[in-house]
């Protein structure tokens, strides 16, 4: 990891390697301010290696505010909690950048009660409220907005700023010809419509004084729609390179192509390389590239590539704040991998919700692992990723811990998940647990079918029951022989043919990726849901986009606001609920991905044997997989 360990000088500061942790929502706020729960968070990635540190966006004006957990840089009662988040990553000699946005017409009035304000009254496609043009004296006083926060930043000790021009930002929409219909001095060509960003740069840097990085993030390819092309944002960096000590790279726009910004795990690795690589050769100044980087090797080959002299991972530092610390230290090994699965991260800030992390539970909740009173003997029954947490976790707190796992290998329900068309990025979760335990002294034994009398023989300080769950075979399927559970057609136990209908109960990725699998395999397949889109929750993961792409070139029909009713030999009446309407379909099979139920037999068993046991996972009640890594880091904690 030559490249990554190497030192540089941004400005007048110098990190000490070459990986950045760049801004990101965590929706840790309270009251607009910083939070101890921010300096833990951040202070955990610095502490684990990361060589520069950028917090989320602190807002430059009262009236920006387009979510509630926002942190409003504007007002001075914010300085005390800065201080804090300097404080905690200057303790681990880690430089802090912090972020400085005006969000613009990417927001709405639902909190502020006044117009949004944007460089024309062009609506949003997201929050579809149109704003108010901004005058020339909004302009200059929202300039005087960036420079009083970057001096309050100043004052707190951050060691520079960001200014954000991209994702979700105003300069971004004075930048982009999709946003920016002015006609006067902002508005026409680039160097027109840039002027606002070289306003900002100016006061900024003057309000920051001497010792301090400035930087600037830039929206490098928006990604349609008539918005900033590579070459427009290429020729905006060569603008502002001398005005700025660095140039933090990224795609798409926060609220109409999200799925660029946060990709997927249909996306590949280093995605974003090229636009990294398009501006460094434009600018003399340091270039951040992202773009989904997983591993330690991933970012090294970016940076011995040229394509970029930083490399910026959140999600990969959120799944593993020691990310940096392990490739620098001869461990790449043993990072645990982001996921890609947007599932904690995205889609809990996206319902306002904390950050979180399913391949990382203890994410936002950074301690040190409390110290057991005495060494305990804990069995695990069940090696899916609720199972193997809690092992890892009770055993890296010092306890002597024994997986039992019925089947041939660990992983679950996770595993069999995984081997769906595009769900192969969910493998890391259960394979990156079993390295850990391995390496903590878990002793695994598959093969094993665990019973009451054999749990009560083992004579266990504690169990952990992590069984999972079994298909429930849905009402309206009676005794059809037509019916098989989606988990069946995964594990080839059945292979459809012909015309099947896949009856997407759940909104998750299970329906859409049989889908894929039947239609590639030949069958004419329709994905039936009484919701409004077939996989309603993809929506939140940001799969959504690329699955519609992909249904499309397969001719997979997906057909909503239908209940299934019956089945009848080959045929199925739905119920299309909103107008009372029924149909019929002629079908070879039909695919169930309906709620499974709990397999909580051996809990029944041993509740009132005197044993301490804990469920955890699909066995207390079926959810997600982050669901099951955080009940199995409580009872890794617990026992």
């Amino acid at each position: 990891m030559r490249h990554l360990a190497t030192p540089l000088r941004v400005g007048p500061v110098t990190l000490p390697n070459r990986l950045v942790l760049p801004a990101h929502l965590t929706n840790y706020a309270v009251d607009g301010a910083f939070t101890e729960r921010h300096a833990a968070y951040y202070a955990a990635r610095a502490a684990g290696g990361a060589g520069l540190v950028v917090t989320e966006e602190v807002s430059t004006d009262p009236a920006d505010r387009p979510y509630e957990k926002l942190v409003h840089g504007h007002d001075p009662a914010v300085l005390p909690g800065m201080r804090r988040v300097v404080d905690a990553v200057h303790a681990h000699g880690v430089p802090v950048v912090a972020q400085v946005n005006h969000n613009g017409g990417q927001s709405d009035s639902l909190h502020t009660r006044t117009p949004v304000l944007a460089p024309s009254p062009v609506p949003d496609p997201l929050f579809r409220e149109v704003p108010r043009e901004a005058t020339a004296a909004d302009l200059a006083r929202l300039v005087a907005g960036y420079a009083d926060v970057a001096a309050r930043c100043a004052a707190a000790g951050f060691d520079g700023v960001e200014v954000q021009a991209a994702q979700s930002s105003l300069v971004r929409q004075f930048l982009s010809g999709a946003t920016n219909r002015r006609t006067d001095r902002y508005g026409g060509p680039l160097e027109h419509r840039a002027r606002f960003l070289v306003e900002v740069l100016a006061a900024v840097r003057e309000a920051l004084g001497p010792g301090r990085a400035l930087g600037v993030r830039l929206a490098d390819e928006e990604g349609g729609g008539g918005g900033t092309t590579l070459a427009e944002a290429v020729a905006t960096a060569g603008l502002v390179a001398g005005l700025v000590d660095y140039v933090s790279t990224t795609v798409g726009v926060a609220t109409a192509t999200l799925d660029r910004v946060v990709p997927p795990m249909t996306t590949p690795p280093g995605y974003a390389r090229p636009v990294s690589a398009a501006v460094r050769a434009a600018v003399g100044v340091p270039v951040v590239g992202v773009g989904r980087f997983l591993t330690p090797a991933q970012a090294e080959r970016a940076l011995a590539d040229g394509d970029c002299d930083l490399v910026g991972a959140v999600r990969a530092q959120i799944a593993d704040p020691e990310f940096a610390a392990k490739a620098l230290g001869g461990r790449a090994g043993e990072v645990r991998r982001c996921l890609g699965c947007n599932q904690d991260c995205v889609g809990r800030v996206g319902r306002n919700l904390p950050l979180g992390c399913v391949a990382n539970p203890r994410a936002g909740r950074e301690a040190p692992l409390p110290v057991p009173r005495r060494r305990r003997r804990v069995l695990v029954v069940g090696g899916g990723p609720a199972g193997l947490r809690a092992a890892a976790t009770a055993a890296a707190r010092g306890h002597a811990v024994t997986v039992w796992e019925q089947a041939p290998c660990t992983g679950g329900a996770v595993r069999l998940a995984a081997s769906a068309p595009g769900r192969d990025g969910l493998r890391p979760l259960v394979d990156d647990l079993a390295a850990e335990c391995a390496r903590a002294g878990v002793t695994v034994r598959t093969g094993v079918r665990a019973t009451a009398r054999a749990v009560l023989a083992a004579a266990p300080d504690a169990v952990v029951l992590a069984t999972g769950a079994r298909p429930a075979r849905p009402a309206w399927a009676g005794g059809s022989g037509l019916v098989v559970d989606v988990r069946e057609v995964l594990a080839g136990a059945v292979a459809p043919d012909g015309d099947v209908l896949v009856v997407d109960d759940l909104g998750t990725a299970a329906a859409t990726s049989v889908a894929e699998l039947l239609a590639g395999r030949g069958c004419t397949v329709e994905v039936v849901t009484a919701a409004l889109v077939v996989g309603q929750d993809l929506g939140l993961t940001l799969d959504r986009p690329a699955w519609e792409r992909r249904a499309v070139a397969l001719g997979i029909r997906r057909t909503t606001e239908r209940l299934v009713t019956a089945v009848d030999g080959r045929t199925v009446r739905l119920l299309h609920h909103p107008t009372g309407a029924t149909e019929e379909r002629t079908v070879d099979r039909v695919v169930a991905v309906t709620p499974p139920r709990a397999d909580d037999a051996l809990w029944a068993a041993l509740r009132d044997s005197g044993l301490e046991v804990h469920r955890v996972g699909d066995c207390l009640a079926p959810r997600r997989a982050g669901d099951a890594t955080r009940d199995g880091d409580r009872a890794g904690l617990a026992v």
